[in-house]
């Protein structure tokens, strides 16, 4: 396997059995969302990947972020075009070794983790049912060429943002609900009075969106 993971087995196993890929946030691990893996619903595969770039000490990113000497915080667009690649190829590696449904894949993203979740759906739609983009933003830099030209009839997004992030401001979500509609990707959006995190009712309405 290219990518260091943990994986919850199903609890109700079929003959294919969907799959949750958790992705976690700039300097985090693939610890920290799989916490969840207990409350998560019993069909599913959940693997927790971890990040390709080490920061030491047990933290990883997806990509680096720079700052410049006017504190202009910018993305290392190389690098995260490179773990776009690396989770795409990645779902079909978990698809082999493990008896999931190619069709029904979710990738449930944080921060740094929501971004690139949202980069691998519009430039690879064909291998991701559903997103739950959690304190992020749609970067299309991250994109893939020519990505407004693939078919997104299939995709749906849960987006939810803390109304008082103090990492990624709540604007940079909201901007990006209309560009993903534009795509004609069915996309839900809620905000929760929290701030970088994910609340409990935010938590408790992505696993009721999972199960509708």
């Amino acid at each position: 396997m290219i990518v260091h993971h943990l994986v919850r087995e199903p609890k109700a196993k079929k003959d294919k059995n969907p799959l949750l890929l958790l992705l976690h946030g700039y300097g985090s691990n693939e610890e920290d969302l799989f916490s969840f893996a207990t409350e998560l619903p019993d069909e599913y595969f959940i693997v927790s990947a971890r990040a390709p770039f080490d920061m030491m000490y047990g933290s990883y990113a997806w990509y680096a972020i720079n700052f410049d000497a006017d504190e202009n915080k910018f993305s290392d667009i190389v690098q995260a075009k490179q773990s776009r690649d690396l989770i795409a190829k990645f779902i079909d590696e978990l698809v082999l070794n493990y008896t999931i449904d190619a069709s029904n894949v979710t990738l449930v993203g944080f921060s740094q983790g929501c971004i690139l979740s949202y980069a691998i759906a519009v430039s690879y739609p064909e291998k991701v049912k559903r997103v739950v983009a959690m304190s992020g933003y749609f970067n299309s830099d991250i994109a893939t060429d020519n990505f407004q030209e693939n078919d997104y009839s299939t995709l749906k997004i849960f987006a939810s943002h803390g109304a008082v992030d103090q990492v990624i401001p709540v604007d940079w979500a909201r901007s990006s609900i209309p560009k993903l509609k534009e795509l004609g990707i069915a996309i839900v959006y809620k905000e929760y009075p929290v701030g970088h995190s994910v609340a409990p009712q935010n938590f408790f309405d992505f696993k009721n969106w999972l199960q509708q």
